[in-house]
């Protein structure tokens, strides 16, 4: 096995370990989108939001208001947060994703998405979890290692990123990225922030078909003074919905369909 090969092994197994880790997209169980007022929660079918496999009715309620959200728990009920019980709390938007709330294996915290507050509900010991198989991937290859350039957008931008909800997010662009695959000219729009890390959302020939139906997502290297960086397809990756229908995945923006099969990479998971 060549160096490069190695490489992409050592992150393919990396991406395993994210995936089966605790806080992976496999253990979500739950996208509950809260309603202005009381939503009362736990295994109840008659609660606002039902937590699945709780056999006590009711752990307690989220009340949102113009300030945010508060959570209050049922007295007798140990619901924590880092170990130690919690009766009540009040969450604004700059503590979105946190706290975490825990009771026996469930782990939830609330989110913000779109104007909206919702609690994601994550099972330590979700089913999907304990049978995932791993996902397969195309052979790696180094000819989709591919050079290219980073073409500066003429004033900074914001390119509309739609999402599985239904929703644009305005998203930043640094330009857009300029290279040779299969001996034809291909571009695709960059997210992210000048002299970092760029973003790519997209999709290609296999999309819906060897590979997830609305695209993959991959990480690119931040382009040197120059504008030059690499694009490895080999480390195209799925995006969260494709492991879990609650997740609230953005999709590739218009223009980054790229006509041609990019073979490289993870292929499709599952049905979501």
């Amino acid at each position: 096995m060549s160096t490069y090969q190695t490489e992409i092994a050592e992150w393919q197994q990396k991406r395993d370990a994210e995936l089966r880790s605790p806080d992976g997209w496999l253990t979500l169980a739950g996208l509950f989108w809260l309603e202005p007022g009381e939503n009362h929660f736990g295994g109840d079918p008659a609660n606002h939001i039902q937590f699945p496999g709780v056999s006590v009715p009711r752990l307690g309620t989220f009340s949102v208001t113009d300030a945010g959200v508060e959570m209050t728990v049922v007295p007798g009920i140990r619901v924590t947060h880092q170990d130690v019980p919690v009766s009540r709390m009040s969450l604004t938007e700059a503590e979105m994703d946190e706290p975490v709330f825990a009771y026996g294996s469930l782990r939830w915290f609330v989110i913000r998405r779109d104007g909206r507050w919702a609690v994601r509900l994550r099972d330590h010991a979700h089913p999907a979890l304990v049978a995932f198989p791993g996902v397969d991937n195309f052979p790696v290859d180094p000819a989709w290692r591919v050079s290219a350039r980073l073409e500066p957008h003429p004033a900074p931008m914001t390119v509309s990123v739609p999402t599985i909800l239904g929703t644009v997010n305005p998203t930043p662009s640094p330009g857009i990225l300029r290279f040779t695959l299969m001996d034809q000219a291909q571009s695709l729009i960059a997210l992210g922030q000048t002299g970092k890390p760029l973003f790519l959302i997209f999709a290609d020939a296999t999309s819906g078909k060897e590979t997830y139906g609305s695209g993959r997502f991959l990480s690119v290297d931040a382009p040197d003074a120059d504008g030059h960086t690499v694009i490895d397809f080999n480390r195209a990756y799925n995006p969260p919905c494709a492991f879990t229908p609650f997740a609230t995945c953005p999709l590739p923006p218009a223009g980054n369909r790229l006509a041609i099969a990019i073979t490289a990479g993870e292929k499709k998971y599952g049905d979501h």
